[in-house]
């Protein structure tokens, strides 16, 4: 079977975003896996309009170009992982659009996530879980969360260290959520290929 390729969808598009670091970092680590191939995916590179269609393209295809630019990347990955902060209690105004601006590309597909802030993002994690429910993923139980204290020693809004001196913190979660990620991906890969 052919590795899942999975994309590291950055989930934020703010100037002053703390999510290059972490993603940095777990693409880093991903990549010593030689079960799944990664990507990162960048939603400043989509210049995404906030979702304008008459329908989901569930119902019908999308119109404006750059949706479906966004959804023919999209459709190139067995699985994702959202690096996501967390805005007032939900994930970014950016990933949501991005998510809405698609449907049938993220079917059958894992989602796991890593995310930043005051508590990890745990909030918007648990809001991004429900999400892609509605959108036919497989949200996963396990997820990396850089809170408290790790948060402020790598962010710019405390000590802005390196990510290494967090790295023993992280990395139990980090592999337990791509172990439980290869798993969902073969599963849900080997589905698609017979039901397709």
């Amino acid at each position: 079977m052919t590795k899942p390729n999975i994309a590291i969808i950055i989930g934020s598009t703010r100037a002053t975003r703390f999510a290059d670091k972490p993603a940095a970092w777990l693409l880093e680590n991903a990549q010593k896996r030689e079960d799944m191939r990664f990507e990162l995916v960048d939603l400043r590179d989509y210049d995404l309009p906030l979702f304008n269609e008459p329908a989901s393209n569930l119902w019908m295809p999308s119109q404006d170009p750059r949706a479906v630019k966004w959804q023919e990347k999209l459709a190139e990955f067995d699985g994702y992982i959202f690096v996501t902060a967390e805005y007032n209690h939900s994930i970014t105004g950016s990933l949501k659009n991005a998510l809405d601006q698609a449907y049938k590309e993220w079917n059958h597909k894992p989602a796991a996530a890593l995310g930043y802030g005051g508590v990890g993002a745990a909030r918007a994690i648990e809001h991004l879980r429900g999400i892609a429910v509605e959108l036919m993923m497989v949200p996963l139980r396990n997820a990396v969360h850089i809170g408290g204290g790790d948060f402020f020693k790598v962010s710019p809004l405390g000590a802005n260290g390196d990510m290494a001196e967090i790295e023993t913190n992280l990395l139990p979660a980090l592999n337990a959520t791509l172990d439980e990620l290869a798993w969902w991906a073969e599963a849900t890969m080997a589905q698609r290929a017979k039901t397709a």
